[in-house]
């Protein structure tokens, strides 16, 4: 006899969390030895208690057989650190300007802030996780871009795009059971020794594609992507890559890179991409195993 009194056991409770786990079984085989690719940020990010539940998400994931990899971003610890030190920072067409200064602060924040912890809670489950940035090992290979605002281009400093990926270094570590966990830099092509500042929703997309990932699953502020926003009833469930194409132009700045990164995944070859509300504890389990899942799901058609 176990040390556990069966006698507390309520068996109505119980067979209810024996339908969860039965109600997962048809997601549980689609997703076995698949790749998905978390982009980690928003509330989730800056909460403890949601850092906690994204974590055990993650292990959770790795344990039942899924394959994830984490990317992050980390703007509002890089906007604190900037003002705790005095640096001047400024957003144009939804980017943050980077100078030179500041993008050492980015990589600091990244990679030896954001990066660490969310590895450590990972591994809090067991040592599957593993800290690596867009920098390391040919990952990532950016170039610097601009925006235009208003008709004007406007010059954002040490900002750019993914442009290139090599997927390898992920695949080495999911191959040897580990969960990537990835920081949104990368080197600058066009000028070696320099580093760039890139929109982690986007690295997540390239990566995705780069991996064969079957979905792309983007963490936001937000419950999903609303047709007629601030009309709280228009939010969206499903949609095609051709009727977010029709949409893009309506959407509010801060939502753009988000879809953006939704449709480069599943035009790329991603199977599905999802935008998902990161302020509800475990939104990354409720989306990938359950049927209805949580916020808005993008297909290639």
């Amino acid at each position: 006899m176990s040390d556990i009194d069966l006698q507390d056991t309520d068996p109505h409770e119980a067979s209810a969390k024996a339908l969860t786990l039965i109600e997962s079984l048809p997601w549980l085989r689609r997703f076995h030895d698949q790749i998905v690719v978390v982009k980690y940020g928003g509330n989730a990010m800056v909460s403890e208690e949601l850092q906690d539940a994204f974590a055990a998400d993650i292990a959770y994931l790795r344990y039942v057989g899924v394959r994830p990899v984490v990317v992050h971003g980390g703007g509002p610890q890089i906007s604190r650190m900037l003002d705790r030190l005095d640096i001047p920072s400024e957003f144009k067409g939804g980017y943050r300007v980077t100078s030179t200064e500041a993008i050492s602060v980015v990589r600091m924040v990244l990679t030896g802030q954001i990066n660490p912890q969310l590895v450590a809670k990972i591994n809090a489950y067991g040592p599957v996780a593993t800290g690596l940035s867009g920098e390391d090992a040919g990952l990532f290979g950016g170039r610097r871009r601009g925006v235009i605002v208003e008709g004007v281009e406007h010059d954002l400093g040490r900002v750019g795009d993914v442009v290139t990926v090599d997927p390898q270094p992920i695949l080495d570590q999911l191959d040897a059971g580990r969960i990537p966990v990835v920081s949104s830099i990368a080197p600058d092509l066009d000028n070696p020794g320099h580093s760039l500042n890139v929109n982690a929703d986007a690295a997540a997309a390239a990566l995705a594609v780069a991996l064969g990932a079957t979905k792309l699953v983007v963490l936001t502020d937000v419950p999903g992507l609303y047709a007629d926003w601030p009309n709280r009833d228009s939010l969206v469930s499903h949609l095609t890559a051709d009727e977010l194409r029709a949409l893009m132009p309506r959407l509010e700045s801060g939502m753009i890179p988000k879809m953006q990164a939704c449709l480069d995944a599943v035009c790329g070859g991603v199977e599905t991409a999802a935008i998902i509300d990161g302020r509800v504890p475990h939104s990354v389990l409720v989306e990938i195993f359950t049927q209805k899942g949580i916020g808005t799901e993008v297909v290639a058609a």
